[in-house]
């Protein structure tokens, strides 16, 4: 029994070793001021390249039912000035030097970022620190007012006046039940937008931007003995925020039958798409319905994506992809081509996934779809930027920031029979099935799957 112990773990420590083969490891130096304030740092002296990356713990997870699209308002809000930098000259002091920003929300988390030429690094943290500790003083209903039309605008365009726009978040919301946290889109609601005051922004900002729920990334060339007096200047006397609240439990999810939804939309041609719920981020199978996701559409030789599209040319395009954060859904949309009926695809897809349960992928799928998530791991570790951004998601998500060769094994891992048994654990199940119509021709819409249960 001990020889073969050994003989494990020596297979494990060659699996690693491949699977750590030409993935850089993100070494790193972590603390945390007193405030609370955890700090990440990370040399890279190839260019005379640097990146700062904020994550505030807070998303659309975290709003409550009538309050939704604060954590991406907020977003918006923090590029409005701060008790030392006058509205605009966030953006001008930062071009002056040469360096870019930007900001992105989610539903577990808003981050901010900044990549510049590595002597503008002490202005990218002032302006960061200002902004955490001194933005409340010129919060105004002005400044709340031009940020909340921005954010109406940007809805109108990425949701509601664009073909499919309201596809995805009324998935979320027959997936996830109600006032379940992922069940309502990250942008939010018209209504709730209107509803946002200045007060329940305020507080918002009090009980959130605070340095105990942020981490502050740096990657890049720098002296790290500069940087923590820079860190600690600026950042330093921020005081610490409350306690913040309990997260709401997510509990699992499942869907007790299949369910049918249509929506009209002002679109030439139909859309099918169909959703499971499915894993967390890091959980056992999220690497294995990645790699399925590819297998299924990921490239032009995909199951799906060849036979429909090339060969049969019945469809305009096929997707799949593994939603994962601290939730998951597995998702497949299909454009049939004009002649074409939803219908007709569902049959079509249903036949690929019955094929995938009972049929292992060859070794050259699976090659294929583990190259190309190597190579996905690879373009995000070629710049500052995305080295400061993965050290804050590691951080976040797997409890060390240099998680980078474990997720990557994590895919180098996945078998032929590992995907066959999660088209049998999750698309085997209960799903959501959507038909986008045009409008006024409902009557496209799939209502039933016939028998496509997965043995």
């Amino acid at each position: 029994m001990r020889h073969a112990m050994f003989a494990m773990a020596g297979c494990a420590l060659v699996a690693t070793a491949a699977a750590a083969q030409g993935i850089p490891s993100l070494t790193h130096e972590r603390y945390t001021l007193d405030n609370g304030l955890t700090v990440i740092l990370h040399e890279d002296r190839s260019t005379p390249m640097v990146a700062v990356n904020v994550w505030y713990h807070v998303g659309s997870a975290d709003e409550q039912p009538g309050r939704t699209g604060f954590a991406h308002l907020f977003e918006h809000v923090m590029f409005m000035g701060s008790q030392h930098v006058p509205v605009g000259a966030f953006d001008q002091w930062l071009e002056a030097a040469g360096a870019n920003n930007n900001g992105s929300t989610s539903q577990d988390r808003t981050n901010y970022f900044e990549w510049m030429p590595s002597n503008a690094l002490p202005l990218a943290l002032w302006l960061e620190a200002d902004r955490m500790g001194w933005l409340l003083p010129t919060m105004d209903q002005a400044k709340l007012d031009v940020q909340r039309d921005v954010v109406k605008n940007e809805r109108r365009q990425r949701v509601d006046n664009v073909p499919y726009g309201r596809a995805f978040e009324t998935m979320l919301g027959a997936v996830f039940p109600a006032g379940h946290p992922y069940s309502w889109p990250t942008i939010g609601s018209m209504a709730d937008l209107s509803a946002a005051s200045l007060d329940d922004v305020t507080q918002f900002f009090r009980t959130y931007y605070a340095p105990n729920n942020a981490t502050l990334a740096i990657a890049g060339d720098f002296d790290r003995d500069s940087v923590k007096v820079w860190v600690q200047r600026y950042f330093g006397e921020i005081p610490r925020g409350p306690a913040m609240p309990a997260r709401p439990s997510l509990k699992e999810v499942t869907i007790p039958r299949d369910t049918f939804l249509v929506l009209e939309d002002k679109v030439q041609l139909p859309r099918l798409y169909y959703a499971w719920p499915s894993v967390k981020l890091f959980h056992a199978d999220d690497a294995s319905l990645d790699l399925l996701a590819y297998v299924l559409a990921g490239d032009k030789n995909s199951r799906l994506y060849k036979r429909l599209v090339y060969e049969m040319q019945v469809a305009q395009d096929v997707t799949a992809f593994q939603m994962s954060g601290r939730e998951g859904m597995f998702m497949v949309s299909v454009t049939p081509k004009p002649g074409q009926t939803p219908a007709r695809m569902a049959q079509l897809v249903n036949e690929e996934i019955r094929k995938l349960s009972s049929q292992a992928v060859s070794d050259r799928e699976l090659a294929r779809a583990q190259n190309s998530y190597r190579a996905q791991f690879l373009d995000r570790l070629a710049s500052v930027n995305g080295k400061a951004d993965q050290l804050n998601s590691y951080n976040y998500y797997a409890g060390t920031p240099d998680y980078v060769r474990q997720d990557a094994a994590r895919y180098d891992a996945v078998t032929a029979a590992d995907i066959q048994r999660v088209v049998r654990d999750y698309l085997g199940k209960p799903k959501v099935v959507l038909t986008v119509v045009p409008e006024g021709k409902p009557d496209l819409m799939v209502k039933e799957m016939g028998d496509v249960r997965i043995p």
